[in-house]
């Protein structure tokens, strides 16, 4: 069965590849932005409608493929988190995140043509050290632009693990992708061998 991952993230793509899931990428042309603003809900059903967004996008082009759909949330304090467009942006969300907690809600689905065939979301919860100015300046020198494409500026894989107290939750949520669950749907639904 044809497999499209519905996202540009090479974290997710590393992901399921490691995985021995056999894919295409299909990048989808969602305004990210728009859908946030005229969305009222909770942090988790604005996940999954975002990762809704993505996999019908991409199903219209290959209606025929299961087409996975991804998509994360940083939640703080109330205040919904976006990847950070530059590198003094990054340093602002990690003061506003320095010894305080906060939620990844991580969203996976996952569609054929205009069926939605699962859904699922997890949420892991972060605790974030008090950072002094001098560890985010070398924390941002040693990660670079690689963390622009993160919520709340850190790649746990990386120097990003050194930010943190505690963590309870799954690593592949908090990477972006409820990885376990999706490859028991996958495994279900015949696209992988059981």
């Amino acid at each position: 069965m044809h497999v499209i991952l519905a996202s540009g993230s090479s974290t997710r793509q590393h992901m399921l590849h490691h995985a021995g899931v056999a894919y295409e990428i299909i990048v989808p042309a969602v305004d990210e932005g728009a859908l946030k603003r005229g969305f009222s809900g909770p942090p988790a059903a604005l996940a999954l409608h975002l990762a809704l967004r993505k996999a019908q996008a991409a199903a219209a082009a290959m209606p025929a493929a299961l087409v996975i759909g991804a998509d994360q949330l940083l939640v703080c304090e109330g205040r919904i988190f976006d990847k950070p467009v530059d590198l003094a942006e990054a340093a602002a969300h990690l003061r506003q995140l320095s010894g305080r907690g906060h939620q990844l809600v991580t969203a996976v689905c996952v569609v054929q043509g205009e069926v939605v065939l699962w859904t699922h979301v997890e949420t892991a919860r972060l605790t974030v050290r008090t950072l002094s100015e001098a560890f985010i300046a070398r924390y941002l020198a040693a990660e670079g632009s690689k963390i622009l494409g993160c919520v709340g500026a850190y790649r746990l894989e990386g120097w990003g693990a050194q930010l943190f107290e505690r963590i309870e939750g799954d690593y592949f949520t908090i990477l972006g992708l409820p990885l376990l669950a999706l490859l028991g749907f996958l495994r279900e639904s015949g696209a992988l061998a059981g």
